[in-house]
């Protein structure tokens, strides 16, 4: 019987004596930037699947992605499993993700994958305003990027900075508006005293409990919290802007697979079982995010169709300039 699959964090993988001793060379090694608690039972059932012990590693999108391409050819993962698609893109670029072969490219619809094929989405999530209607009803709310930085709202949004999604959806202002207005909206948004946030978690609960207004999060935070109290017990709800602004961007969840790897077999075969019906219908009911096979759907959660969201139309690699990102919420003191 193969053992349960281990599970190391970012600081201890940067360990390298403990990981010698740890990590076997037959081992099919994980770099996750998605959260544990988010997939780690999930993942716990990629043994059966790929046939090899697994070892997954938990960190940051952005810190994981940093770390494969410091290590380059001399890293011991694998697989790159991304909570967000402009980490992967950053890896693709350097030429660190191996193409993927067409079956496993066939199995998610074309505007879920890389063009340059090294990557494929496993799941995906929007964009949306979490709001207290007991404040504020849902008519007055922003209908553009450009109405959250009306004064009128100043000390009452909330967001989160150093969330991956929260980089992501600047990055996607980035590249739908251009420089210019990403800058020039980000220092509006700065001098509008937003309420920060460590994560979308805290910024729906402030939400939810009345003391902030409304909050900038993803979709599924909301209804992890309504299957766990109850969606009647909710007094956050969800305000969806539409119309191709970046607010309503729809950022996808995504896995490639390390260039040079010595489990590549073994890495797609994690690929598939990450795009399998199981896999996916663990997305839709666990974590209450849009499935990257569009057959699946959720039995738990009663989400909109993602057709319905009216997302910006974007090229979702061009979503890894993050350091260019990073560098402009500095600048606007936003970081």
């Amino acid at each position: 019987m193969r053992r349960r699959a281990r599970t190391v964090t970012l600081v201890a993988a940067l360990l390298a004596s403990t990981l010698t001793a740890c990590s076997s060379a037959n081992d099919l090694i994980i770099y996750s930037g998605r959260n544990e608690q988010l997939v780690g039972a999930l993942l716990d059932q990629l043994e059966d699947a790929v046939g090899i012990d697994v070892e997954i590693r938990y960190g940051g999108s952005g810190e994981m992605a940093a770390q494969l391409l410091e290590e380059g050819q001399g890293t011991e993962a694998d697989v790159f499993f991304s909570q967000d698609a402009g980490a992967l893109g950053a890896v693709g670029e350097q030429g660190r993700l191996a193409e993927l072969p067409a079956d496993v490219l066939g199995m998610v619809p074309a505007g879920y994958q890389a063009r340059d094929k090294k990557w494929v989405a496993t799941s995906a999530r929007a964009r949306v305003i979490a709001y207290d209607p007991r404040v504020v009803q849902e008519s007055e709310l922003p209908k553009t990027i450009d109405e959250v930085v009306d004064p009128k709202w100043r000390g009452k949004v909330g967001y989160a900075p150093t969330n991956a999604s929260w980089q992501a959806f600047v990055t996607s202002v980035r590249v739908l508006k251009g420089e210019d207005f990403a800058k020039e909206w980000l220092k509006k948004f700065a001098a509008n005293d937003p309420k920060r946030y460590d994560n979308n978690i805290n910024i729906l609960k402030a939400v939810d409990d009345g003391q902030l207004p409304f909050g900038l999060i993803n979709h599924y935070y909301w209804y992890a919290s309504a299957a766990e109290k109850g969606a009647a017990n909710m007094k956050a709800k969800l305000h969806r802007v539409g119309g191709g602004d970046p607010l309503a961007l729809v950022n996808v969840a995504g896995v490639g697979v390390i260039q040079g790897s010595n489990q590549s077999e073994a890495a797609q075969k994690a690929v598939r079982f990450l795009l399998s019906e199981q896999a996916q219908k663990h997305f839709a009911d666990q974590t209450a995010e849009y499935p990257a096979n569009p057959d699946v759907k959720s039995s738990k959660h009663q989400l909109p169709p993602i057709t319905d969201l009216q997302a910006p139309d974007i090229d979702l690699s061009k979503l890894s300039s993050l350091q260019e990102t990073v560098k402009l919420l500095q600048e606007a003191g936003l970081s």
